[in-house]
């Protein structure tokens, strides 16, 4: 059996201590591929690598056009080898063959997007309206940057970080999930035979407990970007500041999908059920906060539960299937107590919440679950899931504003702010709510789509900074002054 091997100082090598981990297919919880353990030494080499290559190495000193071409190049090894990818994203992950290639034409994307950026960042010229002063305003690289990925999408999730950090002309130290490195193991391949210089490029494999204070403390480190659960980012954030490195966090949601009763309903509730029950809820930006108008409640509610029944779970490469398993048996677990801590609260499971017997009784799978009779009081409202579960709460109101008051309110009750939803046929509505809704990402009419040029990223406690779009490269670059005094002279301030 294969064993992933850490990429340090140019090549690829053991962990120095040794050790592996095994990694599951989640479908049948079988054993397809091992992994290097990286500990605290592969970690601190891997920053010296990674430090030595930006202060004396050549990727910094190639041009913006060169990097972009190079992204490109990436792209298109992603598209040639997409089905081989795919399945090495569904096999670490559980999700359907078909979700892992569409992932990957998602990743290829978002490195064709960086690729066009390169053309588009010359900088500022400032006029001062002063004879012989240039004075202009220039990008550079923040430095080195310790990239934390989560098991959910690991590759996409990479590129959004990989690709704009290196066209910057930073160096990488990449860190995917240990549950899920196959894809990211193999984008470092792809970028060192595409051109990236070997130092720009480094990946720990293993526990992000073992090495990921050594990455957030590091002096040599310029910053951190992650994207996981809220409890760790807090960590980083607490641990980057003794050397006040810059930080980009992207922690979650628990995220409103709020449907009024002159919205389109087939659309809404096709919808819903993508928004929740998608990569079977393992998403960030998933819809697990269904707030409906009181009045259309039961036609919701009561199609959602029939549909849901229906949704067909099964392995990764299973004719028909729509969902695949949960990523482990311990999140499993984790998700199952969240459903059993909103019953004793007083919920009511509608379908699902029991786990599923059988031929899929191997695998970590849990059911389409949606849970009736929610209060804002209810951990389940509040807390996320990170699993297959609906919570439905309702809203009404005399008047149109009462409503849109009382839905605005519900909704933006999370202290989460990372996206939501809002389905209504009165445009005026629309953008009233989008506008109020404390979220990073509102679609109207609509469920999950994104777009390489368009930033990503959450409010309040879902964290901080950006993803995606042109901020998403600006993220990576430090913001420099150039004055220059063509016709330099004494100040004559002081006369002595």
């Amino acid at each position: 059996m294969e064993t992933l091997e850490l990429f340090i100082d140019g090549k690829f090598v053991p962990a120095k201590s040794g050790d592996e981990r095994e990694i599951e297919y989640p479908a049948n919880g079988q054993i397809h591929i091992r992994a290097a353990e990286a500990g605290k030494e592969d970690a601190k080499a891997a920053i010296a690598s990674a430090r030595k290559e930006f202060d004396t190495g050549n990727w910094t000193k190639t041009t913006y056009a060169q990097r972009g071409e190079i992204l490109r190049k990436v792209a298109n090894r992603l598209i040639a080898e997409r089905d081989e990818i795919g399945r090495m994203e569904s096999m670490d992950t559980g999700k359907t063959y078909a979700e892992g290639k569409a992932d990957v034409d998602d990743v290829a994307s978002v490195f064709n997007y960086y690729a066009d950026m390169a053309y588009a960042d010359g900088g500022r010229v400032v006029e001062p309206s002063m004879d012989g002063i240039s004075s202009k305003i220039v990008h550079e690289p923040v430095g080195v940057c310790a990239l934390i990925m989560p098991w959910n999408y690991p590759l996409l999730q990479a590129s959004w970080k990989v690709a704009p950090a290196l066209l910057a002309g930073n160096t990488i130290i990449m860190k995917p999930s240990e549950l899920t490195p196959s894809t990211t193991h193999y984008l470092t391949k792809i970028l060192i035979e595409e051109g990236v210089e070997p130092g720009a490029v480094q990946l720990l494999l293993g526990s992000g407990a073992e090495v990921g204070p050594v990455l957030t403390e590091s002096p040599d480190v310029d910053m951190v970007s992650f994207t996981g659960g809220l409890v760790t980012g807090r960590s980083i954030m607490a641990s980057a500041a003794g050397t006040v490195k810059r930080v980009a966090l992207e922690l979650g949601g628990k995220n409103p999908n709020v449907i009024f009763a002159d919205a389109d309903m087939e659309a809404a509730i096709d919808n819903a059920l993508t928004g929740i029950f998608l990569d079977s809820g393992q998403v960030c930006s998933a819809g697990s906060r269904l707030i409906v108008e009181e009045s259309i409640k039961d036609e919701v509610v009561n199609e959602l539960v029939k549909r849901a029944a229906n949704i067909k779970m099964g392995a990764s490469f299973d004719e028909g299937v729509e969902t695949g398993p949960l990523i482990s048996k311990e999140h499993r677990e984790k998700v199952m107590a969240y459903v059993d801590r909103a019953i004793e609260q007083g919920a009511k499971v509608l379908v699902g919440g029991e786990i599923p017997e059988g031929e899929l009784a191997e695998g970590y799978f849990y059911p389409p679950t949606i849970l009736g009779e929610c209060t804002r009081d209810m951990d389940c409202v509040h807390d996320e899931s990170f699993g297959p579960v609906l919570t439905v709460e309702t809203f009404s109101g005399d008047t149109d504003e009462e409503k849109e008051a009382n839905a605005l309110e519900i909704a933006n009750d999370t202290y989460y702010g990372l996206a939501g939803a809002v389905w209504t046929s009165n445009a005026g509505r629309a953008e009233r709510m989008a506008r109020a809704m404390r979220h990073g990402t509102i679609w109207i009419n609509d469920y999950h789509p994104y777009v390489a040029p368009a930033e990503w990223g959450g409010m309040k406690q879902s964290g901080n900074g950006r993803e995606l779009g042109p901020t998403g490269l600006a993220e990576y670059q430090e913001i420099k002054h150039i004055w220059h005094n063509t016709k330099p002279a004494p100040a004559g301030w002081f006369k002595n």
